[in-house]
């Protein structure tokens, strides 16, 4: 009874027209607001080009630009120009890679050190993936992500010297093989390939994380269900209905890691050694000397960049393939 009169004596109220004095009433009231909101929402084309402005104003500027910029050094004889001196456009620093074997094998090495740390990642990421998607209740998952995510808040810097903390001669865990009796001496794990590959994993796991969790996320368990009644066993399931239905996610997860192993900087130098130097650090030689090998060091980023990117484009067509093979 007492709602309905509170509701009776707010009716009039409502109805009598009575403007509403905070701001944003204020603000929708104003009638050079309402035009422009008039103008802005006119069409869903003029909608999607104001939202997309400042993100596109962001990619170029903050992205594209700096490529370009890297591009068009790599194209000249000497950077910054000295007072006086001409500068002039020459192919001869993409010519010296070519012509010089002795920076091929950082060059390769990174590739295959990228493509190997990429399947790494992907084999581990995978269970993760699929037990915090399949085996979890909704409520709980984001908690799950939520303490998977909390060590990324971390800089790239600090999380690979906990990686040197732990694998170095004293480390976790050289001293619990020496407490199980595995081993009396400390196994040399530090700069090693070894030491570099469980750092770069460590590092981009969650940008492989992410992706599969959200393909597996989407995969109604229904099929798995229907799969189990006509008698197909675990291994089956997976093999012909969970992962191919996720090679989506795959890929993209893959895409992210592969790009960004081809980069690190820090971790290689921290955690690798001399036979493990890659591309990154014979690029950043040449920016620590004088400016005149500056672009010979934005070629070979230029050449590491695009060999990324082809091997990128022809592992997504694969993939399509694959997707466009399993569902016909």
């Amino acid at each position: 009874m007492k709602r309905e009169i509170s509701a009776s004596n707010d009716a009039p109220r409502v109805q009598s027209g009575v403007p509403d004095r905070t701001f944003w009433g204020r603000l929708t009231g104003w009638a050079p607001y309402t035009a422009m909101m008039r103008l802005v929402t006119a069409s869903p084309k003029r909608q999607f080009a104001i939202l997309a402005a400042l993100p596109i104003v962001w990619v170029l500027t903050q992205h594209l630009g700096p490529m370009l910029q890297m591009l068009r050094v790599s194209l000249t004889d000497a950077y910054p120009v000295a007072p006086g001196v001409e500068q002039h456009f020459t192919f001869d620093n993409y010519l010296r890679f070519f012509g010089d074997s002795i920076f091929w094998m950082p060059f390769f090495r990174t590739l295959t050190f990228a493509a190997a740390f990429t399947f790494c990642t992907l084999v581990l990421a995978y269970p993760v993936a699929y037990f915090l998607a399949r085996h979890v209740s909704r409520r709980n998952q984001m908690l799950f992500l939520l303490i998977l995510l909390i060590p990324f808040w971390v800089g790239e810097i600090v999380r690979t010297y906990a990686i040197m903390i732990l694998l170095g001669n004293t480390g976790a865990l050289n001293l619990a093989l020496k407490w199980l009796g595995l081993i009396d001496q400390p196994i040399p794990f530090m700069y090693t390939g070894f030491s570099m590959g469980v750092g770069i994993v460590y590092l981009t796991a969650l940008y492989m994380l992410l992706p599969l969790y959200s393909a597996l996320e989407k995969l109604p368990k229904s099929m798995n269900e229907a799969a189990a009644d006509l008698g197909a066993g675990p291994w089956t399931r997976f093999w012909r209905i969970s992962l191919p239905m996720t090679l989506e996610g795959i890929a993209s997860g893959c895409t992210l890691v592969f790009l960004i192993s081809t980069g690190f900087y820090a971790t290689p130098v921290l955690l690798g050694g001399p036979s493990t130097t890659v591309f990154a650090e014979t690029i950043a030689g040449f920016f620590h000397v004088a400016g005149d090998q500056w672009p010979t060091g934005a070629a070979f980023a230029v050449l590491m960049f695009v060999a990324a990117l082809l091997i990128t484009a022809a592992f997504q067509k694969l993939m399509s393939a694959l997707r466009r093979g399993e569902s016909r």
